[in-house]
């Protein structure tokens, strides 16, 4: 049986023990050492380390930044390449997973990334902003083709397509109708320039920069020949910078719309499509294999970002004079006006020209 141990003369006689252990004190000990185990809490220097052990989550906020790291990254590159605009446009598009883009001021046309480099997604993006044009005289009517290049309804197209005109008339790609008036002309540079009555709301084509295109480039081209609106052709760049010399007489474009035949013009000293005249004007072209027709003057040569790069312009056929009408038709060879002779002489154009 255990039993315990008391000091002496407190309960009574002490109790037996063993002789190896040291007797015990006849009286309590003294507890004055206690206060000094008692004060050490008070000092704590030990524990001093606890609280940076409690302050260690406050770190915690850089890891929650760095977690949030990649998408503040991809709204700085969004951002950064919306305010450059332009070609960096596409490349919001593919971060954002959107097919279209927003185009410029000039333009709402844009090609879907799904279809870019494609001639139908060329087709779909910029028909809309190709126009077939009657222009009517004494000396009879033609057809010819425009390019709309503002929202309330300019129109650029050759000068030869409605010299002499005593009414135009223009139908869109969805069979709308407008009367127009001539606003300018260049005979030099055979352009023009028309605008709509009462129109809004239509789709600008986007001008683009003819001195980056380049022979094996493929393109498209989008007119009216021989009246068969919105007729797409495709082809590419077949050379660059072709002298092709077209006539500035107003007869002579008369004459050809009583023909119904090409447009005459002189290449390498040989004329081409009848007589040019008296009075031409001699310009640098893009030449192209896309099939054109008579009709298609006026129309629009487009990359494969769908931008205009050039007006098309002039066509060799094998049907001269003195040859039956079957023999007309497109061999390949049609020449386009850079579009950035077209950018260059727009504001004369605008101001009421008629040079």
């Amino acid at each position: 049986m255990t039993e315990s141990l008391r000091p002496s003369g407190e309960y009574g006689s002490p109790a037996p023990v063993n002789p190896e252990w040291p007797p015990p004190p006849a009286y309590a000990p003294p507890r004055q050492p206690a206060p000094a185990f008692a004060q050490e809490p008070a000092q704590e220097p030990a524990q001093e380390p606890a609280p940076a052990f409690a302050q260690e989550p406050v770190p915690q906020p850089a890891k929650k930044k760095r977690t949030r790291g990649p998408a503040a990254l991809l709204a700085a590159v969004a951002i950064v390449a919306a305010a450059v605009g332009g070609g960096t446009a596409y490349g919001v598009q593919e971060l954002t997973g959107s097919d279209t883009v927003a185009a410029d001021s000039t333009s709402t046309t844009v090609v879907p990334s799904s279809q870019k480099g494609t001639v139908s997604g060329v087709a779909k993006a910029v028909t809309p902003s190709i126009v077939e044009i009657n222009a009517t005289s004494n000396a009879g009517s033609s057809t010819g083709s425009g390019v709309i290049i503002t929202s309330d309804g300019e129109i650029v197209t050759n000068n030869h397509v409605v010299s002499g005109a005593s009414s135009i008339e223009v139908r869109t790609s969805d069979g709308t109708t407008y009367e127009a008036e001539t606003v300018g002309t260049d005979s030099s540079k055979d352009l023009a320039l028309i605008k709509l009555r009462d129109a809004s709301g239509l789709r600008a084509a986007t001008l683009g920069d003819s001195d980056g295109v380049r022979v094996g480039d493929q393109v498209v081209a989008i007119g009216s020949p021989e009246g068969l609106t919105s007729t797409v052709t495709s082809g590419i760049v077949s050379a660059l910078d072709r002298d092709v010399t077209v006539s500035t007489d107003e007869g002579e474009s008369q004459q050809q719309r009583q023909q119904g035949g090409g447009w005459p013009f002189e290449y390498g000293g040989q004329e081409f499509n009848g007589d040019t005249g008296g009075s031409t004007t001699t310009y640098q072209a893009i030449q192209t294999d896309a099939s054109l027709n008579p009709g298609n003057s006026g129309g629009a040569l487009i990359d494969m970002n769908g931008d205009i790069i050039g007006i098309n312009s002039a066509m060799y056929s094998s049907s001269g004079s003195g040859s039956s009408s079957a023999d007309a038709g497109s061999v390949g060879l049609g020449f386009a006006i850079p579009v950035d002779t077209v950018k260059s002489d727009l504001p004369a154009l605008r101001s009421g020209s008629t040079t």
